[in-house]
């Protein structure tokens, strides 16, 4: 959690933590307010504050669902597409920076460590 938190405000980005996170989940599929804002783990207006701030800066759309009017559905724009590939190589930049000079054993303690955490994610 420290690396990525670190990684997350060392990264020089245009895009907030929180508005990177929404762009995310909606990249994998989320797009509708209410399911973003649950996994989110935030409240519907704090939410529609950050989708809005996307839509005015141009990097998400948020449309009338067309099976249903008084619902939303949101989409990445090409420019929040470019967006969240820039930030995640200016995040990869990062780490890359800080592993570099490694040894190899140090690698190989860190891939040791990835796969006991991802059993432990998994459980």
């Amino acid at each position: 959690m420290k690396i990525s938190r670190r990684a997350r405000f060392e990264s020089a980005d245009a895009i907030a933590p929180h508005q990177f996170s929404v762009m995310a989940h909606v990249e994998k599929g989320l797009d509708r307010p209410g399911a973003l804002a649950r996994e989110e783990r935030i409240s519907a207006p704090s939410l529609t504050r950050t989708v809005n701030g996307l839509v005015e800066r141009g990097l998400v759309e948020s449309n009338a669902d067309p099976d249903d009017g008084r619902a939303r559905v949101i989409t990445l724009t090409n420019a929040g597409k470019q967006a969240l590939t820039d930030v995640r190589r200016s995040r990869d930049a990062w780490i890359i920076s800080r592993i570099e000079d490694l040894t190899d054993q140090e690698c190989q303690t860190l891939r040791e460590a990835q796969d006991i955490l991802s059993r432990v994610a998994r459980a």
